[in-house]
């Protein structure tokens, strides 16, 4: 089931038309009631969320209290459940932590109402691995991590429901003084990146076709694992020819149907079995998992890596697991899920949803993950 989390801010463009330019700061905010200014962020969540209506069953929405979330999913009879309580009126400190309880839990994409106010508060708490969305209600939309359009956005929450192939775009954060703003001068400050979905083209670079440009993928593919290696960190490298490009681009032997572990960029353990990778876990130590796809199957566990257990993934938490496989091979998969057919059913119940898949040198699909 897909875990959406929602924060709307419910004050997002309410100065627009009152001419205050914005909606920064309780007193703004209460001057723009006062005039009669009305609260436009709901409805424009309700137009996304529209989308929603006939997938029941497919989702779960995971919000927050009152008119951050709660009241509109309460009347829109969508399936929700709140996470967060936030105070009355709310603030940007319940954005901020509505996020890290969202985080928390896991969800697959965080949803937010706002503007440039709040996407910058959301990139404030969030990690730079989450995927998020904004749907525009602001009168300052200057950062990229917006739709254009309310049902823009409802289209692609719907489309990642359904379990449709999303690429990973880096999305800038922006923001402007409102007070320069208001006397007419526009400074505008980029304050960082988030992960938002886009929409996947599979275009080919080149109409060459066969094992070069294959091995060139791989080649960066591996480039892409290398570079975000850390040195406190053991990397168990799965099985398969595409992890093996990782092995032979760090110049270690390789075990191409096995597992190896790789500290500091040197080999650690070969052939590595279940009881070698609880052992290390058990010692407390950072252990992340580089697995891959099995061509024209399309399973990522239970398949040639019988040694990464319920019991390992239990242990490691399938945050630490990265899937690497070229886009040609998620190509052929026809839009199947990845499959798990770990043993346990139970396991196999908590993996489904989506997953991020390194396709090449910063480049990187969301993926549906299903049972095998």
């Amino acid at each position: 089931m897909f875990k959406l989390g929602l924060i709307i801010n419910p004050f997002a463009g309410i100065g627009g038309r009152v001419g205050f330019k914005g909606s920064d700061g309780a007193d703004i905010r209460a001057k723009a009631l006062a005039m009669g200014a009305p609260q436009l962020a709901e409805p424009k969540t309700r137009i996304c969320l529209e989308h929603l209506a006939e997938l029941q069953g497919k989702y779960q929405i995971l919000t927050v209290s009152g008119d951050m979330g709660e009241s509109l999913c309460q009347r829109m009879a969508l399936n929700h459940k709140v996470v967060y309580q936030a105070k009355s009126p709310s603030n940007e400190d319940d954005t901020l932590g509505a996020v890290k309880t969202l985080l928390e839990e896991k969800v697959d994409l965080i949803l937010f109402a706002g503007g440039d106010g709040t996407a910058r508060n959301i990139f404030e708490a969030c990690d730079e691995n989450q995927m998020v969305l904004g749907i525009p209600a602001g009168v300052k939309i200057h950062s990229g991590v917006y739709a254009i359009s309310p049902d823009a956005a409802g289209q692609i929450v719907k489309a990642l429901v359904c379990g449709e192939m999303m690429s990973l775009l880096n999305a800038d954060v922006m923001d402007i003084d409102e007070n320069a703003f208001r006397e007419g001068i526009v400074k505008a400050k980029k304050y960082g990146y988030l992960n938002i979905p886009g929409a996947l083209q599979f275009v080919q670079s080149t109409k060459s076709g066969g094992k070069e440009v294959e091995e060139l993928v791989l080649e960066d593919i591996a480039a892409e694992v290398i570079e975000e290696m850390e040195d406190d960190t053991y990397y168990v490298i799965g099985s398969g020819t595409t992890c093996a490009a990782v092995m032979e681009q760090l110049g270690l032997d390789n075990t191409l149907l096995g597992s190896d572990i790789v500290f500091q960029e040197s080999l650690y353990l070969s052939d590595a079995i279940e009881s070698d990778l609880l052992a290390l876990l058990e010692k407390g130590h950072k252990v992340k998992f580089i697995i891959t796809v099995i061509g024209g199957q399309g399973h990522l566990l239970g398949r040639g890596n019988h040694q990464l257990s319920p019991s390992v993934i239990r242990q490691a938490g399938w945050e630490n697991f990265e899937v690497i496989a070229t886009k040609s091979k998620l190509t052929a998969l026809n839009g199947r899920p990845l499959l798990v057919d770990t043993g346990d059913k139970v396991l196999d119940q908590q993996l489904k949803g989506t997953k991020k898949v390194v396709t090449g040198y910063r480049d990187f699909v969301l993926y549906p993950v299903g049972l095998g």
